[in-house]
C-alpha cells in the first residue's frame, strides 16, 4: 500500500537533505511525514526499494594486541558534546564498503586497516540506521588496524580524539560515558572476544 502522495524536497544541501512526505495514515488520513536523506531526491529509498549503504562503522582490532580495539572521541554538534564511537564515515561514489573503511580509518586515526573478510557475510551486510527519520543504511567491516596514529589527514570540520580501549576501559565507557548506539553494541561483542579469535562472533 502507498502511504503518501507528494515527495517534497526542502533543502539543497551537499551531504544530508530534508524531505516532507504527504503522508497517508492506515485509514487514509493525510498528515506531514518529515525524514532526511543523503540521496539525491530521485534516488531516495522509498522510489529505489534499495538498501544500499551510504556509510560504514569500522571495527578495527589491533593486530598487535587483538584485545584491545580503536575507538574515537568526536565532537557532536546537534549535542554540543564529545561522543565515544567507532571510527566510521561514508562512501565515496564508486567504493566499496571496504574500500571506504580502509581510506577512513586512515583519515581519521592514521592507522592502516586490513578488512577481515571471514565470518557470515549476513551480519556484514547493510542494516538500516534509525528508519523513523532517516532511510540511511550502514556496512560494519571489521578488521585489524596497525601504523602509528596521527591526524595529518583529518578535515579541519573534524574533531576527533584517537583511543585505544583495552575491555576494562570499553566496560567503564558502557557505564560511564555519551556512546553512539553502533559503537555501544559492537564493544558489547568486543567484550567477549578471545583475542586468538578477534572476529569469532560473525561465525
Amino acid at each position: 500500500m502507498k502511504k503518501y502522495t507528494t515527495i517534497h524536497k526542502l533543502s539543497d544541501n551537499r551531504f544530508l537533505n530534508l524531505f516532507k512526505l504527504d503522508a497517508l495514515t492506515d485509514s487514509g488520513r493525510p498528515f506531514d511525514y518529515f525524514f532526511v536523506s543523503r540521496r539525491r531526491a530521485d534516488q531516495i529509498k522509498l522510489l529505489t526499494g534499495d538498501n544500499a549503504a551510504e556509510g560504514v562503522v569500522i571495527y578495527p582490532v589491533l593486530r598487535k594486541d587483538p584485545d584491545k580495539i580503536v575507538m574515537i572521541r568526536q565532537y557532536r554538534y546537534p549535542i554540543g558534546e564529545y561522543l565515544y564511537e567507532l571510527p566510521a564515515g561514508l562512501i565515496d561514489a564508486g567504493e566499496t564498503p571496504d574500500d571506504a573503511a580502509v581510506r577512513e580509518l586512515k583519515e581519521e586515526t592514521g592507522l592502516d586497516f586490513e578488512v577481515y573478510t571471514g565470518g557470515n557475510a549476513a551480519y556484514r551486510r547493510a542494516f538500516f540506521m534509525g528508519a523513523g527519520f532517516t532511510d540511511e543504511s550502514c556496512n560494519a567491516v571489521f578488521g585489524y588496524a596497525d601504523g602509528n596514529i596521527n591526524h595529518d589527514r583529518l578535515e579541519d570540520t573534524e574533531s576527533i580524539q584517537v583511543l585505544i580501549v583495552d575491555k576494562e576501559e570499553a566496560q567503564r565507557i558502557l557505564r560511564e560515558e555519551r556512546v553512539s548506539l553502533r559503537a555501544a553494541y559492537l564493544l558489547m561483542n568486543f567484550l567477549h572476544t578471545d583475542k586468538n579469535a578477534p572476529f569469532g562472533f560473525l561465525e
